[in-house]
């Protein structure tokens, strides 16, 4: 049995990456010091194939920022050249892409089943959804909210003890294909709930009090892209007329600020908006539930990776939230607590000033519909594996960002009269 757990694990492995070969792919880390050095990078971007990691669009791109990014193998050596010939200090994060894709699935015993330590397939997460709904029907429901581009179920999750006048909390998954990290927290999170209620003071009170939507995975169709022909996808894969570049990053799809700031309206571009907010099937089915539900829920949680950051609207503009100084302790406070765990160091505060501008995404849509309590998390890491984060770090991941979710939703209980 051992054996031939082993055996299907390597071939699950390989079979999951041997369409896209990522061999001799290059991650660079380069802190631009100055306008002509933004300028080079821009130019660069201009020449070749080139994949932004952080930030996620070249145009965001300013001195003293800390930009990430990948190039193709056979550009790797002329990338390095044109740093050092301009005095541009670099460092190369990821050597060979395709090594860090295999060592992410860092067990070769890999079960046919679902694992909560383990990254899951779309197929095994649908499965899932279904039996821990079965399983535990006193304290979860399964319902389908919509359907993606490709036809696939949009299966939500509904998580707490029956009651009546109950406010509700949403957390959403998988906006990015390629951050499969977010998913597995979404995962890890139904699970502490239906087996700690009970035990666990907290999750009792708040699944007593509160219910929990859950899904598990916006992008259905890019996340099993990733799986089956390109494990660095982003986007939706939604046919974009008069182009034959494909898909929506779904989270520059929501009408705030949409195709401003941080956002481009290039079919081509990673971070390309859509042809109108909520073009995309995903997206109109998870603001057409938010809407419906607008007077319960109270707070929206969307999680994403990396970065190690705890953000809160906004996003689209440098301007602050009418909220901030509230939000701003509720995220001092959550990443005390999330850091508390392992010593993994967060950095919290508004999208636009933490991090870089970006039109168009759920947790400001989310806050300007009249939800309060709207976070975006950046799971780990800072950039030595980005979105290739080794299985082995699942487990630690979601438990600390359930102390801080778990303290986020206390607060809103404890705020919601």
């Amino acid at each position: 049995m051992w054996a031939f757990l082993v055996l299907v694990g390597a071939a699950v492995a390989s079979a999951h990456l041997q369409d896209l070969t990522f061999d001799g792919h290059k991650v660079f880390r380069v802190i631009p010091q100055n306008d002509e050095q933004v300028e080079i990078i821009h130019s660069l971007a201009s020449k070749m194939q080139v994949d932004f990691w952080q930030p996620d669009y070249v145009n965001l791109v300013k001195p003293k920022m800390q930009v990430d990014f990948r190039v193709e193998a056979d550009k790797a050596l002329e990338v390095e050249h044109l740093l050092k010939e301009n005095k541009m200090d670099y460092k190369v994060l990821i050597d060979n892409l395709q090594t860090a894709l295999h060592a992410q699935f860092d067990s070769k015993v890999r079960s046919t089943g679902h694992s909560y330590e383990k990254y899951n397939t779309w197929d095994k997460i649908a499965a899932w959804t279904a039996d821990i709904a079965a399983q535990n029907p006193n304290l979860v429901s399964r319902s389908v909210i919509g359907e993606t581009y490709e036809g696939r179920p949009l299966y939500l999750l509904k998580l707490g003890k029956s009651g009546t006048n109950k406010k509700a909390i949403f957390m959403d998954c998988g906006f990015h294909a390629r951050e499969w990290i977010s998913p597995a927290f979404c995962q890890w999170f139904v699970k502490e709930a239906v087996e700690t209620y009970g035990t666990d003071s907290t999750m009792t009170k708040l699944l007593n009090s509160l219910d929990f939507y859950v899904l598990p995975v916006v992008n259905i169709d890019g996340y099993v892209y990733t799986w089956t022909n390109d494990r660095m996808w982003r986007k939706t894969r939604s046919k974009n007329t008069g182009s034959i570049c494909i898909g929506t990053d779904p989270n520059r799809n929501f009408n705030a600020g949409w195709c401003k700031l941080g956002a481009s309206n290039r079919p081509c571009d990673s971070t390309y908006c859509g042809s109108s907010p909520e073009s995309e099937k995903e997206t109109k089915a998870l603001a057409d539930f938010i809407r419906e539900h607008l007077s319960t829920i109270k707070a929206y949680l969307t999680i994403h990776s990396y970065s190690q950051l705890l953000l809160f609207p906004y996003s689209y503009t440098y301007a602050l939230p009418q909220d901030y100084n509230e939000l701003n302790t509720i995220a001092s406070a959550a990443t005390e607590k999330l850091t508390s765990l392992y010593n993994t160091k967060y950095v919290y505060g508004p999208g636009a000033t933490t991090i870089y501008p970006a039109a168009g995404g759920s947790d400001d849509w989310a806050y300007d519909q009249g939800i309060k309590y709207s976070f975006t998390f950046e799971l780990r890491d800072t950039g030595n594996y980005g979105f290739l984060l080794p299985e082995s770090q699942i487990k630690p991941t979601c438990e600390e960002t359930l102390l801080a979710v778990k303290y986020i939703a206390s607060y809103v209980l404890d705020h919601l009269y």
